[in-house]
Formats: structure tokens, sequence, C-alpha cells
């Protein structure tokens, strides 16, 4: 199954001298009694301060998928093992902003869902008061679509399908005055609303760029009149992606420039494994800065703590292919790489950062067959079979569960994370005990008619990168004698390190060394 985000797997370089693949952690301190994935039931994590970062900083949670899945039978839990709303376990782990996404109709002529949350203005209304009630500000996130709204589809709302222009804009105005009074008199604490949801290509079915601009205009106005009528600062969002342009990205900037568009935020999606390096992000944000005078905020980043896959779906994050140099597949690394994108947006000015989805994990366990029912019945999967006739091109081919579990920062079973915890740490830091987090798999590519040699010693990454070393390994002998090396040829060697820990050897044998420093006597500790 392909995704919509998935689709966007594009940014990572495919060749690295090591892929970060084996996920081991020893031990932080006591563990949860739960029923974990790998090393999620780890209790706590090291985070390296951030002591600039202000007070105000947006440590945001997209929790969108909440309602649908409690419906199809999650339970949230807390640090202490208890079931409790999950918003209140968000806000004592430090988040104090939530963005939910508003769809204007996601569901078909006899009432079925779309899926992806169901995310209509009445799921919005009861979320945001969960919010507001834990102490959470709540960015409203309009995609001005019945359904997903993001480079690949922008597509009209079926309401509006065969409006015109002003037709569409007036609609488009109405909806926005109509949800937000709603979201206004029901107490929900709104303090940022996006108009549009990564529209670098259009939105609602308009990709002129003139009549992109009219609905923009339409909505900021909307939302204008909504904050004088309430007395409340509302701040207003505009959201783009592919960020690794950054010409595209100054392209757009410059648009609404010209056509005088009232916005407050220049909202980016940024995702590590698809979207650059944080010094690349940074050089965008401080562009819309200095030359628009616009503030910058992350509307969307994640990371994995896992590649394991929860339902049976597949998941966006696939493999090991998907890593990030620096950072392996566990808890630790998902903490410690919020922690960095957040430290490098401060850096640059940015006001805050929203993580995408850390709360939509699967539906019962890795069994298609019997989740299916209970997504097409509550929505709790990306997409139904029933958003086929809005969406014919993707979810009329791909639909079923959840492609993100292993992003979550919940663990399959509904139990926080220990990376979850990273939120209330960013400013102070937190110094948890020495641990190791992962031993990177090692790549190492040999020629034909050469003895290999694979390396002696092999980097360990821990918690605090600071401790990173190197450990001799010892590689399985019978597995070396197995290697050919007169032909071509793929081999998987296993080793152990002096401490125990398993190690993993890919090795290549081919006719044109590829490799620049094949016994790898150095490595890249990538720890922005």
């Amino acid at each position: 199954m392909q995704t919509a985000k998935q689709i966007r797997r594009k940014m990572i370089p495919a060749v690295f001298s090591m892929v970060l693949a084996v996920s081991l952690l020893i031990g932080c301190g006591a563990e949860q009694e739960q029923a974990g994935v790998g090393n999620s039931a780890i209790s706590d994590i090291y985070v390296e301060a951030i002591p600039d970062l202000s007070d105000d900083f947006i440590r945001g949670m997209d929790a969108s998928s909440v309602l649908a899945e409690e419906n199809s039978g999650v339970i949230y839990y807390n640090f202490e093992g208890e079931e409790q709303d999950v918003f209140q376990t968000l806000a004592q782990a430090g988040v104090n902003y939530i963005r939910l996404r508003v769809w204007n109709d996601p569901y078909d002529e006899e009432g079925n869902g779309y899926g992806g949350g169901n995310n209509d203005l009445a799921t919005a209304l009861e979320l945001g008061k969960r919010a507001t009630t834990c102490g959470m500000k709540v960015c409203i996130d309009f995609h001005y679509s019945d359904f997903w709204a993001d480079p690949k589809r922008q597509h009209a709302p079926k309401a509006w399908a065969d409006m015109d222009i002003d037709e569409k804009s007036q609609a488009l105005y109405d909806f926005t005055i109509d949800s937000l009074t709603q979201l206004m008199d029901a107490g929900v604490d709104v303090g940022m609303v996006q108009i549009g949801n990564e529209i670098n290509n259009g939105m609602s079915g308009e990709t002129e760029s003139y009549a992109v601009m009219q609905l923009l205009d339409a909505g900021s106005r909307a939302v204008r009149e909504i904050s004088r009528t309430y007395g409340q600062d509302i701040q207003i969002a505009v959201h783009y992606t592919n960020i690794d342009n950054e010409g595209e990205i100054a392209t757009h900037a410059a648009e609404l420039a010209k056509y005088g568009i009232d916005y407050d935020v220049f909202g980016l999606s940024y995702y590590p494994f698809w979207d650059g390096t944080n010094e690349n992000m940074q050089s965008v944000a401080l562009m819309i800065q200095e030359h628009y005078g616009k503030q910058v905020m992350i509307a969307e980043t994640s990371y994995c703590y896992t590649l394991e896959d929860g339902d049976g779906t597949g998941n966006s994050f696939a493999d090991a292919d998907d890593l990030v140099e620096g950072y392996g597949a566990t808890v630790q690394s998902q903490a410690t790489m919020i922690r960095d994108v957040c430290a490098a947006a401060n850096e640059a000015g940015v006001i805050g950062v929203f993580y995408w989805e850390g709360v939509w994990i699967p539906v019962g366990d890795a069994d298609y067959d019997a989740n299916f029912p209970v997504w097409e019945k509550y929505g709790s999967g990306w997409a139904s079979s029933y958003a086929a006739d809005y969406d014919p091109e993707d979810a009329g081919k791909y639909y079923g569960g959840c492609s993100w579990d292993n992003q979550a920062m919940f663990d399959f079973d509904g139990y926080p994370l220990a990376s979850l915890k990273v939120f209330g740490y960013l400013k102070d830091g937190n110094e948890a005990g020495p641990a190791v987090d992962y031993i990177p798999d090692v790549y190492y590519t040999g020629t034909v008619g050469s003895e290999p040699a694979l390396p002696e010693t092999v980097p360990v990454i821990y918690n605090n990168r600071s401790l990173n070393q190197e450990t001799a390994v010892i590689w399985n002998a019978e597995q070396l004698n197995s290697i050919d090396a007169s032909i071509n040829g793929s081999y998987e060697i296993s080793g152990v390190t002096e401490d125990g820990d398993p190690v993993t050897c890919h090795v290549e044998i081919t006719s044109i060394n590829l490799v620049t420093n094949p016994s790898f006597e150095e490595y890249t500790d990538a720890h922005h």
C-alpha cells in the first residue's frame, strides 16, 4: 500500500557508508510492565538541553486520529500504565499545542466515512474541547477538501465541485466562518488556523495562481473576522512542503506577497528522511523571515522508533533505507531527532514544531483481515474503500490501516514511549544514565579477486552522542568462509561485539570498488 505521504519518499541518498539498522538498547532504568515493541519499554531518555528555547516555542502534536482510534477500540495509557485521556498524557509530557485537520464532508452519500480519522468539524469540536480542557492551544488545519489534501491531490469538496472561482471563494469563506464560530462557541482555544494544507500544487481543485490566491484571501478574511468578533488573537498560517527545493518555496512566498495575502505564519512540512537536512530547513526558514517578514513554523515532522509494522498494512517509513544517518530505529533516536529538529528550528528563529500524528497507533494486531472491518467502520485506517469515488487514483487503489504506527509516540498497545517526554525536556535537558542507543549495520564492498577484509571495530552509538566509541567485533568464521571472492556476490555476515551485542555486515563483492572507506576506520556522527 502506498499513501500520499509515501509518494514523497525521495530525499535520503541511496548509498551510505554505513546503514543504521540494528536497534539495540541497554536499559535506562525501570521498565514499564507492558507488551511493548522492541525497545519501546525504556523508561527515560537522554536529551541535550536547548537553553535559549522560549517558553512560547510551539511543542505541538497533530492528534487528528484520536477519536477514530478510540472508536475502534484503541486505549491510551499514561506513563504509570493507567488508562487516561491521551490529551492529558500529551500535556503532562510537555506538549502545548494540538493540531487538528478538518475536512468538509468525509463521507459518501450513504454516510460511510472515507477514513483517515473521518475528520469532519464534529470530530474537531470534540477533540478541540478535550485539548483545551487539558490546557493546550489548538491549531485548526483546514484542508478545504473532503479528504487528504497534499501536493499529489487537492480535490474540491463535493459540494463545491461545480462552482466557479467566485462561488467557491464565497463557499470557502462561509465554511471557515461557520466552522470557527462553532469551535469558538464550544470553548475551543483556537490559537492558529491553517488555510489550506501543503498547497504547493493547488487548493480545492484550483491550480492557477490567481484562483488559489483568491481562495487564500477568502480564508484569511474569514479568520480575521472571527478573531475580531471574539476578541481573540488567532494566527493565520499557510502551509507548503517539498522544502528541499528552496527555489520553489521562494516562488510560493513571492506569490503570496504579490497578491497581498494576509497571513502571519509560513508553515513548512519537514521530514528529515524525505526533505533534506536541518541546515537546508534553516536556510528556507531564514529566507522566509528575512525576505518576507513572516514567522515560520514546522507544521509537520516525525521519525520512527521501530521498523516493525503493527497492523499488517505496511509503513511509510518502511525499512533501513529510510533511516537518517546518525539515528537508529529506536525510542532514543526518535527523541534525539525531535530534539535536534527543534534545536535547529529554534536557532533559525522558527516559532515551533508540530509532530505529525504521534497518536496514530495500530488497531488490533498485525492481522490485516481482522482489522479491515474496523478500519472500514470507524475510519481509523489511512483510507477506507468508501473513498474510492472521491479519490479514485489513490484511495481507490490503496486503502487499509495505518502506515504511520512505527512513527507514533505511543507503542502498539497504547502506552506512551519515553520519547514523548522530549517535549518537556527540551529547554532544560535530561541526564539519563549512559546507555547504548544502537549499533549500526556495516556495509563493506570488496573487489573480485581480493580477500575480504571486514572491519575489526564497529561504532557504538550512545544516548549521549558524545560517548560514541568504536568497539571490537568478531565476525562469524563459517559465514566469512562462505564468501566466494572470485565472482560478484552479496553476503550477510553476523558478528558479536566485545560486549556481546550482535552486529551485521552486508558484504558486496564487485568488479569495481565503490567504497572510499572500506575498512570503516572513520564514521560520521550526524548529530545536528
